[in-house]
């Protein structure tokens, strides 16, 4: 009994020294210094002002608790990169032009005549110069966003138009969507300087939006050029385009794999969950527990739903294999500032071969 007494304690012993030194080799966390001084040395050497890039990444980083892994920080580059090349507010060639463009579409839609358009434009803007020269001097979103501003404001005719909305729906160094920064705005780090629509257009705040919609949020992909696809798409659209994909060889269905898997704020079933009802029977499950379930399909939640994994179950067993849980979505990039066709695949992939070569930077 005594030799079995010494074994068992000899036996904990162990088992405490390697927990000791498993937990002595993780790696100790960074103070905000030692994060702004890998930022530096990951940005890429074009990068003008790198110190005020590393503070207001780290600052984001900090305020949202978000691990800054070399990982995340690569990752993060790497899109700032691929939109912006570290400017903090980019210029888009013809960007008068596209606006103008915009504008004369709205107009004919609103069966507004062509003249009155380009009467209401000539009209002196609170800066004293006319909507149409600013128009036509503009270079980036910030100043076309204070044009429009300026315009649904003072002209009777831009509320027409625009319905007191401002079209310019991007902004900032990651090219981060207004609305999702305004629905993220509690907790924002600084005193707001008029909205958090201008505050979009600062570098601080659009690395701290920008960062949210990249890393704010949990995901079980096993790499991050999935969550490149996700900035471009919408959160989940990876996992939600492996699930559409699931759906359709399980059903025999064709389906858009854009990771839209129901159609929020409407009663009406969209293409994919049509698809799903054609499983009920096998799934065991009626059409309102259905419904219910794709609507968490924003969620990380999903993962664990009886849908997510019945659909798999059936899809792997018509298929006598494996299907893989994230799939680039399958989306053309609409946008009046894209010339060519482009795909939420592409922005994913020219993304990640920015985030190699950051990662080789780094030495990993």
């Amino acid at each position: 009994m005594q030799a079995n007494r010494l074994i068992s304690s000899i036996a904990a012993l162990l088992v405490l020294a390697g927990c000791g030194s498993q937990r002595t080799q993780e790696p100790a966390a960074r103070n905000p210094a030692q994060v702004r001084a890998e930022i530096v040395r990951l940005l890429p050497a074009k990068a003008a002002d790198p110190q005020g890039w590393a503070t207001d990444i780290q600052v984001a980083f900090t305020a949202q608790d978000i691990s800054p892994t070399t990982q995340n920080l690569c990752s993060v580059l790497a899109v700032t990169e691929q939109e912006s090349t570290f400017q903090v507010d980019p210029s888009v060639p013809g960007l008068g032009k596209i606006a103008r463009d915009e504008i004369d579409r709205r107009a004919a839609r609103a069966h507004i005549p062509g003249l009155l358009v380009s009467g209401a434009l000539k009209l002196d803007s609170p800066n004293g110069k006319s909507y149409s020269d600013r128009l036509n001097a503009a270079r980036s979103e910030k100043e076309l966003s204070a044009i429009f501003d300026d315009f649904i404001g003072m002209v009777p005719m831009g509320k027409t138009l625009f319905g007191g909305f401002n079209p310019v729906h991007t902004g900032g160094p990651m090219q981060v969507s207004i609305d999702f920064a305004e629905q993220q705005a509690k907790g924002y780090p600084y005193p707001v300087q008029g909205s958090i629509r201008h505050e979009v257009f600062t570098r601080r705040g659009g690395m701290y939006f920008g960062i949210a919609h990249l890393l704010g949020y949990p995901v079980s992909y096993p790499q991050p050029l999935y969550r490149f696809a996700d900035f471009n798409a919408g959160w989940y659209a990876s996992r939600n385009a492996a699930f559409q994909n699931a759906v359709s060889r399980a059903s025999g269905i064709s389906l858009a794999l854009d990771g839209d898997l129901v159609r929020y704020g409407s009663i009406m079933p969209g293409s994919t969950e049509l698809a799903v009802r054609t499983l009920g029977k096998q799934l065991d499950m009626r059409n309102p527990t259905i419904r219910e379930q794709l609507e968490e399909g924003n969620t990380l939640a999903f993962e664990n739903s009886k849908l997510y994994r019945r659909v798999f179950e059936l899809a792997e067993k018509a298929e006598g294999r494996p299907l893989p849980r994230e799939v680039l979505p399958g989306i053309v990039l609409q946008s009046p500032k894209i010339t060519r066709k482009l795909t939420t695949a592409w922005f994913a992939k020219r993304v990640d071969e920015r985030y190699q070569r950051c990662m080789a930077r780094a030495g990993k």
